[in-house]
């Protein structure tokens, strides 16, 4: 069975736009427990020296993973189906 391309693109650019959300108001509510679970996904990098630059690149963020989530999910579809064509020579 094919994989709508369309429509798991959208499903994957919604669930990024909701994750951005989510990340950006744990960072704004509970800034130390967002920079405690980033440090622990970036191994021994030293997260201790950044600082928060505030809500001027929310809007470009938010627009930009929306659009790399989008292009993910379409290019998982068409690599689903392309080799779900190989399964069947």
């Amino acid at each position: 069975m094919k994989i709508n391309g369309k429509a798991l693109s959208n499903a994957f650019a919604a669930l990024g736009a909701g994750f951005y959300l989510f990340c950006y108001a744990v960072a704004a509510i509970v800034p130390g427990l967002y920079k405690a679970v980033a440090q622990s996904w970036f191994h021994m990098i030293d997260l201790s020296v950044a600082r928060r630059n505030g809500p001027s690149g929310f809007v470009l963020g938010l627009i930009s993973f929306t659009i790399v989530s989008w292009v993910s999910g379409w290019l998982i579809a068409e690599c689903y189906n392309f080799f779900l064509g190989k399964g069947k020579k």
